[in-house]
This record gives C-alpha cells, sequence and structure tokens, in this order.
C-alpha cells in the first residue's frame, strides 16, 4: 500500500497528515502530529523570521521525520505558506530545514495556497457557491467560488498572530482590543468590492484551526450529539454568543474553556475578531465549518490527478466508496442492495409518499449497511450505524448521516431503539422518524433478496391491491432463499405500510 505524508508549515502551527493510498482512487488519514512553532511570531518589526521560531521548526520537523520513517512513507509533499513567503531571510530558512530535517520544502504562492484550500472544501462539501475563509497566523484568504469555479480569491496581510501582536496594549482591556481587531478588518473588508455583489444564496465556508476550534465549542455549549466538526454549521447567534463570552477573557481563562486548544487560547480572540469584522460587512446568518482545506486539496491532486482541473463530480459517493474500500465491503453486494432499494423506493412511493430527498439517504444506508461486519458478524447492523455516525462522510449533511446510521441498523432489526433516536432529537426533524421506518423495511427486503449475495433477483415490481401488496419478482435461477427471507419482513412491512405483504 502506498503511503504519503503532508506537512503544512504555517505561521501559527506545523502540521504532519500521513495518509493511506488505497486503491482507484482514494484515500484514508492514517497517523497526524500537530505542533505550534509560531513561525510568524514577531515578524512584523523587520520581516525577518526569528531564531527562536527556525529552532523551534527544526525541532518539530525533526520529529515529522522520524514519524514518517516509522511509517514507511513513500512521498512526502513539504510546504510553507505566509511567514515563509514574506520572509527576508526565506532562503537561508529554506536552506537549514532542508538540510537538518531532510524534507524539500515547497513555498506556495498566494494563488497556490488558495487553490489548494479550495480544492480540499470543494471536493468534500456539496456547496455549490460559497466565499471560503481561512484564517492563518499572519494571512486571512478569501475564495469565492461558483459553479465550482473560483471565481475571486483576496490574500489580506494580517492573521491571528500578527493581529494579536499588533493590538497588543497593556493598558486596554480585552474587550477594548477585539473592538479594535473587529473595526480594523471590517475596515479591510469592506474595501474587497467583489464582496458587496455576493449573489444570492452563497455560503460562507470557515477552513482552518480557528473555525475548527469554534465549532468544537459551539457542539460543547450546544451538547451536541454528534463529535463531527467537517460540515458543522454554527449559527450567527451561536457565534456571538460565544464571541461575547472569549473577548472579555483572558488568555488564562480562555485555555480552560472546554474545546478550545490550550496553543490557541492567546490568539483565538483575534480570530473571533477578524471573524466578526468579515460577518459586519456582509449578510451571512451562519458560517459552515470545513475539516478539509489546504491539506486535503494536496491529498486529493495526489490521489486523483483530474482535481487539479476539475472538482470531483460526486462529493458524496467518493466518500462512501472511500469507506466502502476501507471497511472492505462486499461492493457488488452492497450495489445490488442498493439497486433493489431505490427500486422498491419507486414502486412503493404511491405508499410511503416521502420526498425525493430521502433517496440519498436510503443509498447510504444501503451501500454501507454491512460496514459492521469489519468488527464482526454478530451486531454488524449495530457496528454499521456507529461506522456511519462516525465516518464523517463529505457531501451529506448530519441530518442525513443521522438518519442513514438509523435507516442501516433497521436492516436486521426488528425493534426501533427509541431512547437512541432521542439523542438526536435536536437533529433530527418530527417527520424523519416514519420516514426512517419506512426506509429501514424497504432496506431489510431488499438486502433479504440478495441473502445469497448471487444477485438472482433481477428486478421488481410492485402493485398495490386492496390491502395487500404484491411484490413481484424478476429473477435467474433458484431465489426461494431470497423471497422466504424477505417475506420475514412482512410484520414489519405492515406495521410501516399498514399493507400485507406477498412475494412472488
Amino acid at each position: 500500500m502506498e503511503r504519503i505524508a503532508v506537512i503544512d508549515l504555517g505561521s501559527n502551527s506545523a502540521r504532519l497528515v500521513i495518509v493511506n493510498i488505497l486503491a482507484g482512487g482514494y484515500f484514508v488519514v492514517f497517523d497526524e502530529l500537530n505542533e505550534q512553532v509560531r513561525l510568524g511570531q514577531d515578524m512584523e518589526r523587520d520581516g525577518f523570521l526569528k531564531p527562536s521560531r527556525i529552532m523551534q521548526a527544526v525541532k518539530t520537523l525533526k520529529m515529522f521525520k522520524k514519524l514518517c520513517d516509522s511509517h514507511n512513507v513513500t512521498k512526502i509533499y513539504a510546504f510553507a505558506t505566509n511567514a515563509a513567503r514574506r520572509a527576508k531571510n526565506q532562503k537561508s530558512f529554506l536552506e537549514e530545514i532542508n538540510s537538518v530535517c531532510g524534507f524539500k520544502f515547497k513555498v506556495l504562492s498566494e494563488e497556490e495556497e488558495a487553490t489548494h484550500i479550495y480544492q480540499g472544501a470543494i471536493n468534500t462539501l456539496d456547496i455549490p457557491k460559497a466565499v471560503i475563509m481561512d484564517i492563518s497566523g499572519s494571512s486571512c484568504q478569501l475564495i469565492y467560488y461558483n459553479r465550482r469555479n473560483i471565481l475571486q480569491r483576496e490574500n489580506l496581510p494580517f492573521g491571528t498572530i500578527t493581529l494579536t501582536d499588533i493590538f497588543n496594549d497593556p493598558n486596554m482591556t480585552g474587550e477594548e482590543q477585539a473592538a479594535m481587531i473587529e473595526a480594523y478588518t471590517g475596515d479591510q473588508f469592506k474595501q474587497i468590492s467583489w464582496l458587496q455583489e455576493l449573489e444570492p444564496e452563497t455560503q460562507f465556508i470557515g477552513v482552518g484551526g480557528s473555525f475548527r476550534n469554534l465549532a468544537k465549542i459551539c457542539r460543547r455549549m450546544r451538547r451536541y450529539p454528534l463529535s463531527m466538526i467537517h460540515n458543522y454549521n454554527v449559527s450567527l447567534d451561536d457565534f456571538n454568543s460565544i464571541y461575547d463570552m472569549i473577548r472579555v477573557l483572558d488568555a488564562d481563562k480562555r485555555s480552560k474553556i472546554r474545546g478550545l486548544s490550550v496553543q490557541r487560547a492567546d490568539i483565538f480572540s483575534s480570530a473571533l475578531s477578524c471573524v466578526k469584522g468579515f460577518l459586519n460587512q456582509t449578510s451571512f446568518d451562519k458560517i459552515t465549518v470545513s475539516g478539509s482545506g489546504i491539506r486535503e486539496g494536496i491529498m486529493f491532486n495526489h490521489t486523483i490527478p483530474s482535481t487539479l482541473e476539475k472538482p470531483l463530480t460526486d462529493v458524496l459517493w467518493h466518500s462512501v466508496y472511500t469507506m466502502m474500500h476501507y471497511f472492505d465491503v462486499n461492493i457488488p453486494h452492497a450495489e445490488h442492495v442498493c439497486n433493489l432499494s431505490i427500486q422498491l423506493y419507486k414502486q412503493l412511493r404511491v405508499l410511503h409518499k416521502l420526498p425525493r430527498q430521502y433517496v440519498k439517504i436510503l443509498r447510504v444506508a444501503a451501500l454501507l449497511h454491512d460496514a459492521g461486519m469489519r468488527i464482526k458478524y454478530y451486531d454488524h447492523p449495530k457496528h454499521s450505524q456507529y461506522f456511519i455516525l462516525n465516518s464523517n462522510l463529505s457531501g451529506i449533511s448530519h441530518r442525513e448521516l443521522v438518519l442513514a446510521s438509523f435507516v442501516a441498523v433497521g436492516h436486521r432489526q426488528e425493534e426501533f431503539n427509541m431512547s437512541e433516536w432521542l439523542k438526536y432529537k435536536e437533529i433530527v426533524r418530527e417527520e424523519d422518524l416514519v420516514a426512517v421506518m419506512k426506509l429501514s423495511v424497504i432496506l431489510r427486503i431488499a438486502e433479504s433478496l440478495d441473502r445469497a449475495m448471487s444477485g438472482c433477483v433481477k428486478a421488481l415490481s410492485c402493485d398495490v391491491l386492496g390491502d395487500s401488496v404484491i411484490m413481484k419478482t424478476e429473477v435467474e435461477g433458484d431465489c426461494s432463499l431470497e423471497i422466504k427471507d424477505a417475506l420475514t419482513a412482512a410484520a414489519e412491512f405492515a406495521r410501516a405500510y399498514k399493507k400485507n405483504l406477498e412475494i412472488l
């Protein structure tokens, strides 16, 4: 198996991500290491990277080298961003880290950095048009895209470290400093003409450590039942509540906030002030947090070279198939069960009357219903539910992910676990419960109709006659096992659809 590493040497931190490359153009993160280096600290005075910061970077990169060697990494992508890009001693710095640590670093241009950030987000989020913001230690990237093309980008020369340094006045309170940063950044954003001319339905995506920490705090504040950060939505009200809390606290008190990294406590208020300055100049009502950014962009480029020119055509299904390969799912069986499930969904539309949005949920559940077999056969539907809930699937909302997990567990489970369902009451809707029960029956019957995993049931047609549904199968060979197994769902079918089930 090919194993690559991506090293991101930023203004605030250095991060190593080690990735397993799977057959077919898929990848999964195997290991990671994140260290604070503060490379861009104190650069504002003379434009030079400071010796103490360089020493910290070298020390960190040596650790990265050890980890890469221990995991037999075959290729390393090492890049530096804004702090190294604008450093007057860039050449000597690169020579030192390349010779001492053995990495050949590339300093990304502003355009290359923006492109990789965009590629990481667009290939993992199903958002047609948005403004992406990535706040690093010494810069703020804005990328506006629509119809899967970058329309505008802006690199502003301030970030969490530089803003903290510039407005660090011991005679001012934290709240006063936050207000000054908010006003200063707001003025900078106001000068960007295209920000005032955004098309309707444009969304706001936050990328980077500051946004991830914001999502973690918000999740804890709301007692959110999922541990996912990617595609988590922070409402404007929640953001303002967190900002109002953070800006009045000193760094020591901030470090005790659950969800906030201790390493980021001293610069987090500056990050939120910058975001607030941006929100003051726009009309966004929420922030969608992306767990993917510049590093993931490079991973996609390596694994699927076509993403250098064109994003993935289907974010969700690439993500689902990544999980299927990783969990060693029987893909032909999963695809056949998915096909039969969709046929049943269409044939029973007159009874279930569910809107089209539930088709996506059924497909995800059908393709991953056996993922739990990776743990063990017994109770594998429960394991599959856990896998789906913790899969961090891309291109799907958290609500849809929860619903898919309950449909998947229902393909063998006869009794619905209401106490488990109530854990997600803040995510799901009232009408989702009935929908999940109906979809679970469809998946159970479809899975039974490929019980021997031979694909002998080719197609289905259903007739609703009085108080019965007559399900006719188009078969190839002996399908007595499949039909007998499918009929064990008759009682569940009657409860969900108020009809008796006959299978011919």
